[in-house]
């Protein structure tokens, strides 16, 4: 993946996400039809293009880069029970960025796949062309979450009132407060991975990378930094016992993890090291494969 410094335009506040010791900042896809993708996600999602690569294009919000699309002549549709994204996840300033954008889409008639209250968020799904899933999200303020007595984040999927979502942002447009792209602040929230085994990923993401396990749901596990509801979620619904991912499927070929606190990452370099897991370092950057063949980078 290239290296894009992320924009530090617009200061974040103690409890965003991206302001947490370690969050996600960046994904690639692996795609086959790269014109028809990146055309889609700057008209449909409002993202703005970057950067042209030699084998794609790098494309964000606000001058913060947040997706990279690549594609060659080898690349092979994956499986859908290989391991890989489950979804990545589009994190909107608040809830009339979530309006504005929603009814956009309706404008657009994109096909929705769901939308649910996560009592710590509301979240809309989607799919890009080529399948890969997506979660357009706010947060509610972390005010109103609910810790449990095991420490856990109290997280629920409850049905979101889509209309009244919608109303919002038609009344939002007629007071000339008109999409003109996804707003800016939009980060790359979380990302959800599909995954083979869920306690080798509870042992690499907790163990190894040192993130917490903040939630836990019916085959799937949460974890995070800084007590966010979750910066990486894994789940088996789909890839339970599939084999590793190989290169050049389609979809999640890397993703990447950037740390504010020098000292989780150095514990997370330990750790691998321990566990004499293979990396690759080139200047501040560290990069490895993940147990399920997910590429993945490691930097402060």
């Amino acid at each position: 993946m290239t290296d894009i410094t992320p924009s530090t335009e617009r200061p974040l506040i103690p409890e965003h996400p991206l302001a947490m010791p370690a969050y996600v900042d960046h994904a690639r896809l692996v795609v086959r039809d790269l014109p028809l993708v990146s055309s889609w996600y700057q008209s449909v999602m409002g993202l703005s293009l970057m950067a042209r690569l030699p084998s794609g294009e790098t494309l964000g919000v606000g001058g913060r880069p947040l997706l990279t699309l690549t594609t060659s002549g080898t690349a092979t549709p994956a499986p859908r029970n290989a391991p890989g994204l489950f979804h990545t996840a589009f994190l909107v300033p608040d809830r009339s960025a979530l309006a504005r954008w929603l009814a956009h889409a309706a404008d657009l008639q994109v096909p929705l796949q769901g939308a649910s209250d996560h009592l710590v968020s509301e979240a809309i799904y989607l799919a890009d062309p080529e399948g890969n899933g997506i979660e357009v999200y706010r947060d509610r303020p972390r005010a109103t979450w609910t810790t449990l007595p095991d420490g856990t984040v109290k997280m629920a999927t409850l049905p979101l009132d889509l209309q009244a979502l919608y109303d919002e942002g038609v009344a939002l447009g007629r007071a000339e407060i008109a999409w003109g792209g996804m707003a800016a602040g939009t980060a790359l929230g979380h990302l959800h991975l599909q995954v083979s085994d869920l306690p080798q990923a509870n042992g690499f993401f907790r163990d190894v990378l040192g993130l917490d396990l903040i939630s836990t749901y019916p085959g799937a596990s949460f974890f995070s930094s800084g007590r966010y509801h979750h910066h990486l979620a894994a789940n088996i619904w789909n890839a339970r016992n599939a084999p590793r991912r190989v290169a050049d499927m389609t979809g999640l070929g890397t993703y990447a993890l950037r740390f504010n606190d020098a000292a989780a990452l150095q514990s997370a370099l330990a750790a691998l090291d321990r566990l004499e897991i293979a990396t690759t370092r080139a200047g501040d950057t560290v990069s490895l494969t993940d147990p399920f063949g997910i590429g993945l980078t490691l930097s402060a």
